[in-house]
């Protein structure tokens, strides 16, 4: 498969910049692989589509407040986004610009990112001077960097999203509690208590890094690398998952979670914790995913191929033609597919 099968043309005006007011007031595109027949619902109309007993399969992950606005000693800016904690102090992130930079070089931390408490108050001592330690470049933009204990910044919002966050939670699933990711899971943001109140459902976790959200940059799908991803289920979930009548994933992340710990061979429960290198495309044989619940994805990106590889690669391409003809919203706060 080749970088161009994943392309297609979004009138700007398409993505979404904002939250609706309600989570589950999202357009929600339904799609029957067994009959090609579409539907046009709203998220709140997902118990019509689902039966009682389906288990839902959520990612609890939470995503880290990890944009950080810093400055060289030269005076030029340099913006940080968190991807990973290594350890306690070391994390690899996304710098840029990156070209200029130095290991052991000491960036302040702008106006824009302040030390917190464990309370999650601003530290206000003028005698505390704020820093990020360049450790190594790891290439692409990536580096290693070492952060002061309780350092924090802003909501990393996606780079096509130009309006700012009224509400720092809702770039978060109502059920987020395993802090660790760069990007929110954004197929889980369009559930509220009262969906979730009508299902049964499963919680596991993968961290979101740069595998979700880092585009092709080979011209051949095969030639991608992937960095790999952290991801844990527990054991009671997972023998869940595979006693259920119909497994719902909620969100690509979900999928990869699920497909690494099933597709491989040997016991399964002895992937129920680890790394995930997992690159889903067309010809995947799914063993734990019946049903998959997503948002619509930026062209040239693994997770478009990944849904390629669920719903087939002309009924993708057809279902993202009527969702840009039906003005759906896209991307993070935009409306969802259901693919039954």
């Amino acid at each position: 498969m080749r970088r161009r099968d994943l392309d297609y043309q979004l009138p700007p005006e398409l993505i979404a910049q904002t939250p609706l007011a309600r989570r589950d007031a999202s357009r929600l595109l339904v799609y029957e692989r067994s009959t090609a027949a579409i539907r046009h619902r709203h998220f709140f109309d997902l118990p019509r589509e689902l039966a009682e007993d389906d288990l839902l399969v959520l990612n609890d992950t939470r995503v880290i407040p990890g944009r950080l606005r810093l400055q060289r000693t030269s005076g030029g800016l340099v913006e940080v986004l968190l991807v990973e904690q290594r350890r306690d102090d070391l994390w690899e992130c996304l710098a840029r610009p990156s070209r200029r930079l130095q290991p052991g070089e000491r960036l302040s931390v702008a106006t824009a990112s302040s030390r917190l408490n464990q309370a999650g108050t601003p530290i206000l001592d003028s005698k505390v001077s704020d820093h990020v330690d360049l450790v190594e470049n790891l290439g692409e933009g990536r580096w290693l960097v070492q952060l002061p204990q309780g350092l924090r910044g802003e909501v990393p919002l996606p780079p096509y999203i130009h309006e700012s966050l009224d509400e720092a939670e809702r770039y978060q699933t109502i059920f987020a509690r395993d802090e660790g990711s760069a990007a929110a899971p954004t197929a889980g943001l369009h559930l509220t208590p009262e969906i979730l109140g009508q299902f049964d459902h499963a919680f596991i976790t993968l961290h979101v890094g740069l595998d979700t959200f880092r585009p092709l940059v080979s011209e051949q799908l095969s030639d991608h690398r992937m960095h790999g991803e952290l991801y844990e289920i527990p054991q009671r979930e997972w023998e869940r998952v595979e006693q259920a009548n119909r497994v719902v994933a909620v969100g690509t992340t979900s999928v990869r979670a699920l497909e690494s710990v099933a597709s491989g061979s040997g016991n399964p429960t002895d992937r129920l914790s680890g790394r995930t290198e997992l690159m889903i495309t067309p010809g995947h044989d799914f063993r734990a995913v019946d049903v998959l619940v997503t948002n619509f994805h930026l062209p040239g990106s693994t997770l478009l191929a990944l849904v390629m590889a669920f719903a087939g690669i002309d009924a993708t391409r057809e279902l993202y033609r009527t969702a840009i003809a039906e003005r759906y919203r896209f991307y993070s706060f935009g409306d969802a597919m259901l693919i039954l």
